[in-house]
């Protein structure tokens, strides 16, 4: 399911225009991408928690060559699911 889908199905389920369908799932984005930036959580009950995690620099390898690179240190995004979210998958 791609976003446009999302909004579709949330514009039916709450017999709601698109545009206000898209807003309200810009806006539940929006609420998770500032939780993650100020809280380095957001945790939805019975869905699951997103957390930012840091990586450590490593050595990798250059899969055409083989040869050791460096690859920097940065940041992911984890999900772990929630109980009732791995019960319905």
């Amino acid at each position: 399911m791609n976003k446009s889908q999302l909004v579709a199905l949330v514009a039916t389920e709450l017999r709601t225009s698109r545009l206000g369908a898209a807003r309200l799932v810009d806006a539940v984005l929006g609420g998770v991408e500032r939780g993650l930036r100020e809280d380095k959580n957001v945790t939805i009950a019975g869905f699951g928690t997103f957390e930012v995690k840091d990586r450590k620099a490593r050595t990798g390898r250059n899969p055409h060559t083989g040869e050791p690179i460096q690859i920097g240190a940065g940041r992911r995004v984890g999900f772990r699911m929630g109980k009732a979210l791995r019960e319905s998958v």
